[in-house]
């Protein structure tokens, strides 16, 4: 029998054979060189349960040892609320390795005790409880009670990895009320301000620097006149169901070392809000916080947030975006403007004065830069010098190492354009 085809001699095959022993030798050889992971183990760790640690962790046992991957894993770990400093330490032999893991937990039972004053300069206060590692499963658990001259109270329940390592649930609820300022034709009016809501998200984890959230909020608002001007294009008496569909994407670099924080972060928000009446329309909304924080010298931090906002612009007293102490520009006063627009510089530097095992006293001096589209306005209002403000001023912080989250803070504004006003400004945790 003949063969039809190309003819191959003994040395020929010889040669072909050698060189894939040769090849699959090499892989061999190479695969068997690679260090991997045998055991991890964790130390420091009091209250938190390691399976949860471990679930967190991308380095995985019996995977190859990836110093950067590591290397991330401490940052992920330092993120969380129940832990304050992370690192690791790998030894091996004959390219096994055991890695053990390093956390100093913080203390997560944490009061909230907060003054503040209202629109009329009464005296209001707010208490509350969170525990932010409840059973040691990295679940956020907590919830307050204020007191403005009305009742509101709020709990919230957060589990980042409930189901898996990449996916959780947020669930709240809030009945909040308030006496808030509306404005309109260069009048304004004080309402009292009533919102009972429930909101449940779903929360995933792409990977170490990408996460998602999204979900509904189903709320009731409630506006009733109390003193001001009347207008007969805003009633005295507003009571309506709403729904709220809500996205948030974060891009987070940062890496934290206790009070410092160095790296890029990125947050956007967006909602759609739906609700029958003839005074609020559906709207759309969002707003992109892009947060910037750079380590200068040994004791010194840079921070920047730069927030944009933009809603559907509605010429309407019921404005979403609004000028206040607590949200943007530290020294403007409570509440005192609304708008569909919003732009927000805020920067600082931070200098710790001193630092004695657990306690760190932190200074600050800050200027804070914002601009507002009015409701009905043009995107022009953003550059027209009369909504522009800014504010200079300090500020010290309070700050405990252990506990999460231990940052009493005060801050003193002072306006710098026209008409403008001053003031201090209190809180818990950094401003931004």
């Amino acid at each position: 029998m003949k063969v039809v085809g190309k003819k191959y001699d003994k040395q020929h095959l010889f040669l072909l054979k050698t060189i894939i022993f040769a090849v699959l030798l090499l892989s061999v050889n190479s695969y068997s060189q690679e260090k991997r992971i045998e055991k991890i183990t964790f130390s420091g760790v009091k209250k938190t349960k390691k399976h949860v640690l471990r679930r967190i962790l991308s380095s995985k046992e019996n995977n190859v040892l990836d110093s950067i991957v590591l290397k991330n894993d401490m940052t992920r770990l330092k993120r969380l609320p129940a832990i304050s400093n992370a690192y690791f330490k790998a030894s091996c032999s004959d390219n096994k390795c055991n890695v053990v893991v390093t956390v100093e937990e913080n203390f997560t039972i944490i009061p909230e005790i907060n003054f503040h004053k209202t629109i009329n300069q009464k005296l209001a206060y707010r208490i509350g409880v969170g525990e932010y590692n409840f059973l040691g499963r990295n679940i956020v658990l907590g919830g307050f009670y204020q007191y403005n001259g009305f009742d509101s109270y709020g709990v919230n329940f957060r589990a980042p990895t409930l189901f898996s390592a990449k996916w959780g649930l947020a669930l709240n609820h809030q009945n909040w009320t308030s006496e808030e300022p509306l404005y309109f034709e260069n009048e304004s009016a004080n309402y009292k301000y009533q919102n009972i809501s429930y909101e449940a998200l779903a929360l995933y984890q792409h990977d170490f620097k990408n996460q998602l959230q999204f979900g509904v909020n189903f709320f009731k608002e409630k506006y009733n006149y109390l003193n001001g001007s009347i207008s007969s294009e805003v009633p005295t008496e507003l009571n309506v169901d709403k729904k709220l569909l809500k996205l948030i994407y974060t891009f987070d670099n940062l890496d934290y070392n206790y009070q410092y924080i160095n790296g890029f972060k990125n947050e956007f928000h967006g909602q759609y809000v739906t609700s029958e009446n003839k005074y609020q329309n559906d709207f759309l909304i969002f707003w992109n916080d892009l947060f910037y924080f750079k380590r200068l010298g040994e004791k010194g931090n840079w921070a920047n947030r730069l927030r944009v906002g933009l809603s559907s612009n509605n010429d309407t007293p019921f404005a979403p975006f609004a000028l206040d102490n607590n949200l943007n520009l530290r020294g403007v006063g409570i509440l005192v403007d609304r708008g569909t627009g919003s732009i927000v510089l805020n920067t600082e530097y931070r200098y710790t004065l001193y630092e004695k095992k657990w306690f760190v006293l932190q200074g600050n001096v800050f200027t804070d830069v914002g601009t507002w589209r009015k409701p009905g306005g043009a995107l022009s209002d953003f550059v027209n010098s009369d909504n522009v403000r800014m504010y200079s001023g300090i500020g010290l912080r309070f700050i405990n190492k252990k506990i999460f989250n231990a940052v009493f803070r005060i801050d003193y504004g002072h306006g710098l354009t026209k008409n403008a006003s001053k003031g201090f400004v209190f809180g818990i945790g950094q401003y931004f």
